[in-house]
């Protein structure tokens, strides 16, 4: 078979959400590493952390593919006491490169929110409006629901430990607008086009408060519940994207939410 390279797969991902559907603050592609690096296992995850980064060298893989970018912002130096630099120091001596796709994998199709909308079981799901692509999802339940047992609904299929309901009245949800991850800004453009209630996660307070006074149920999530469910469907595309290569693919099934609920 032949071999596989970090461009090779960095390539797959773009096949499925490519660079241009990127929001224009964000910082998607190779983070770390040498695009023509030989890649014998590849490892799939939502965050580079000390945990999945410890989970990738066990492995021996050469290249995580992550969701969320391990340089987001721009970086004045590199110093190893620090855990940023430490984390770029252990992957440069152990030889593992970092890719991310992560606004451009929320637009995509097939990518963070269809993945969401499919796990909601939501049916005729579209766009926002008549947008060609956007960030988030409008969809319909196969049945209305009171909106607590939309919020537990939502729970037990994202296996969340806990979702927050901000009630805004007594009308069921049937139409959802969702976001996976902090997508809270986009609660009013959803109660424009129809939606009942919205999915995301790390709402704050007074978006809180807006969506009430603008009479819209709001479940949120959680920022990991809401895009964890990519992170194996990313990984069964690559293997079917990377099938004739001689390269494995490895999901990351161990990683938890950083908020407990006591």
């Amino acid at each position: 078979m032949k071999p596989c390279t970090v461009q090779t797969a960095a390539d797959a991902v773009n096949r499925l959400a490519p660079k241009k559907l990127a929001e224009e603050w964000d910082n998607p592609g190779l983070m770390v590493g040498d695009p023509s690096a030989v890649v014998r296992k590849i490892f799939v995850c939502l965050d580079v952390t000390d945990e999945t980064i410890t989970q990738a060298v066990d492995l021996n893989a050469q290249l995580i593919v992550a969701h969320h970018p391990l340089i987001f912002r721009p970086i004045k130096n590199v110093r190893f006491d620090l855990p940023l630099g430490k984390k770029i120091s252990r992957l440069i001596k152990n030889d593992v490169a970092v890719f991310a796709a992560h606004t451009n994998l929320d637009s995509a199709l097939g990518g963070v929110n269809d993945v969401l909308a499919r796990r909601l079981g939501l049916t005729d799901v579209k766009m926002f409006g008549d947008e060609e692509i956007s960030l988030g999802r409008l969809g319909m339940l196969p049945t209305t629901m009171t909106a607590e047992n939309f919020a537990r609904h939502v729970k037990r299929t994202l296996g969340a430990g806990s979702v927050r309901l901000i009630r805004a009245g007594d009308f069921p949800v049937g139409k959802v607008g969702i976001c996976g991850g902090a997508g809270a800004e986009f609660i009013a453009k959803a109660k424009f086009f129809g939606s009942t209630a919205f999915v995301t996660g790390d709402v704050k307070y007074h978006e809180a408060q807006a969506a009430i006074e603008s009479g819209i149920h709001v479940v949120d999530a959680g920022h990991f519940a809401t895009e964890f469910p990519i992170v194996s469907e990313l990984a069964n595309y690559l293997r079917d994207e990377l099938k004739a290569l001689d390269v494995e693919i490895f999901a990351d099934t161990a990683s938890k939410d950083f908020f407990a609920t006591i």
